[in-house]
């Protein structure tokens, strides 16, 4: 049953969604944010973040995600927990469809992305009993043992560098071969971390073909992508950071969306649909980089736009 009529309904709690959830109501919207699960999106797998604005010292996604909902809070935001499965125009807006349905003149798509999965034998399988996406999450369960940590961008050095703290051995295996200029996508402060730690080993132009264990982990099958050759490597856990698959399934039909599944915004993040906005990791990546700051940064011009938008109707 559907007992109000926001102003904006904002989907997803990450950094864009937060800082929405702050300018909407600053500009005199009632806002609901619907966010499956705690505020902070990728956010909350961030231990230190070093380049937020206004922190002299590093902040942790978590308290830095608790510091923002507290404050949109404040300004009148309302969040609910809810998992997005649709949305649809109708005459006076549109409709969410959760595990309750929600009307609104407006929407903003703040739902992030979530990891890709590793391309591997074995690893479907593993997910719980050795494969991880999640360092934060679940690095305490590898303490003093020998992981696997795979990727070449931000996300995976991050992940390298978190459980250097907690494992025996870290390897990091990167797809493509050392002279390849476009070897590592990751940032140079985390580059310089990596490769100067003595627990990090940086296993170059290898992918995974396989990940193996009867119970658990116990070893993978790598191969060298310019040779050919495979060999064994024995470890007790897989982390996974090869990219990410935006979450717009709730909105297939609804806007075009890219091949990958994104959607596209202009400047001001309005989509082509009138009325629906986006911000952070939903938006094409070719227009963004996955930083906490540009998320927030677009969360803002998506609020302003959507204010601009409802006083219009």
């Amino acid at each position: 049953m559907i007992d109000r009529l926001w102003d904006v309904v904002i989907v997803g709690a990450g950094p864009a969604g937060l800082s929405a959830a702050i300018y909407a109501p600053r500009a005199g919207l009632q806002t609901l944010v619907l966010e499956r699960a705690l505020p902070g999106g990728q956010m909350l797998e961030t231990p230190a973040i070093e380049n937020y604005p206004g922190f002299i010292e590093p902040v942790s996604g978590y308290e830095l995600a608790e510091k923002m909902r507290a404050q949109a809070e404040r300004l009148g935001a309302q969040f609910a927990t809810a998992s997005v499965t649709e949305a649809r125009q109708v005459d006076d807006g549109w409709e969410i469809q959760a595990e309750a349905a929600y009307r609104t003149r407006s929407v903003i798509a703040a739902s992030g992305a979530h990891p890709k999965e590793l391309p591997a034998r074995g690893a479907k399988e593993h997910v719980g009993r050795g494969i991880s996406y999640c360092a934060v999450c679940d690095g305490f369960f590898f303490r003093d043992k020998t992981v696997l940590v795979v990727g070449g961008g931000d996300g995976a050095f991050t992940e390298a560098l978190v459980l250097s703290h907690l494992c025996r051995k870290v390897y990091l295996a990167i797809h493509r071969p050392k002279d390849d200029p476009q070897a590592v996508r990751a940032k140079a402060g985390l580059q310089e971390k990596v490769f100067s730690d003595p627990r990090v080993e940086v296993l170059w132009g290898v992918e995974v073909d396989e990940v193996r264990g009867e119970k658990a982990v116990d070893s993978v099958l790598l191969r060298d992508v310019v040779s050919g050759d495979r060999r064994v490597l024995s470890v007790d856990g897989v982390f996974v950071k090869i990219g990410w698959k935006p979450n717009t399934d709730w909105l297939h039909g609804v806007v075009d969306l890219t091949d990958a599944g994104y959607l596209t915004t202009d400047p001001l993040m309005r989509t082509a649909r009138p009325g629906l906005f986006a911000a952070g990791d939903v938006r094409d990546p070719r227009i963004r980089r996955a930083q906490a700051v540009v998320a927030a940064a677009e969360g803002a011009l998506a609020a302003l736009s959507a204010e601009r938008y409802t006083r219009s109707l």
